[in-house]
Formats: structure tokens, sequence, C-alpha cells
């Protein structure tokens, strides 16, 4: 399956690669280099009209990190209009708190290992 991106985006994609938040580099650290059971990320993807701070084409999988200002009431209306673009193209998101990333890495690993471990069995029974 192909997925469109607005090529403008493109060097804000870059811009955002060059500037990650602490919590966006530990999660890169991890998923970097197909360290993640084997599995290939791209960070500050462009798909259609957004970018999505984590995302694995063979998993279906965008991984979004989300800082304090995700809590603006602004920024919620557009996370779920991102969202809920993700979900229409046939990708799953997993969403994560800075302060999750950052103070309980292994839970945030551990969710991502049972929703691989599910991938993997719904697609390879």
């Amino acid at each position: 399956m192909k997925i469109y991106y607005n090529p403008a985006l493109k060097e804000l994609a870059r811009e955002l690669r060059n500037n990650m938040t602490f919590a966006e580099k530990a999660t890169w650290r991890m998923l970097n280099g197909k360290q993640f059971k084997g599995y290939d990320f791209h960070r500050q993807k462009p798909i259609g009209e957004f970018i999505a701070d984590f995302y694995c084409y063979n998993l279906r999988l965008v991984i979004e990190i989300d800082g304090i200002t995700h809590l603006d009431k602004d920024v919620i209306k557009k996370d779920r209009i991102k969202s809920q673009y993700f979900n229409s193209i046939g990708l799953n998101i997993l969403r994560f708190t800075d302060d999750l990333v950052l103070g309980n890495w292994m839970m945030v690993e551990k969710e991502l290992i049972r929703y691989i471990k599910e991938f993997e069995e719904a697609t390879h029974p």
C-alpha cells in the first residue's frame, strides 16, 4: 500500500527530526536501526497532511509522543483529526506521554511488544 504525503511537509519533517524532544530522542534510541524486534521505524514521517512522530510500515503503526502542549483543547482537536485520518488509511496509533517515556520506559516497551505480538498473530496465524 502506498502512503500519500504532502511534499510541502518534507522540510518541516526534517526540522522536527533535527529538533526532537528528550522523549522523542529516547524513543528513537530504542527504535532506530531495526533495534526493536527487527522492525524498521522512521521518525517524523509525513503521512497525508500530517507528520507522525514515528512510523513503521510493516506494522502499520504510528507512535505519537505527546508533551504538555497536547493538553491544550485546540491541540487535542488536531490530534483527534490526525488519529482519525491515520485510522482511515488503515494505520494503528499508540500514544505515549513525554512523562511516561521518560519516567517509565519499560511500560512503553511492554505496550509496543504487546502490539507487535497481536499484530503478528493477526497477520500470520
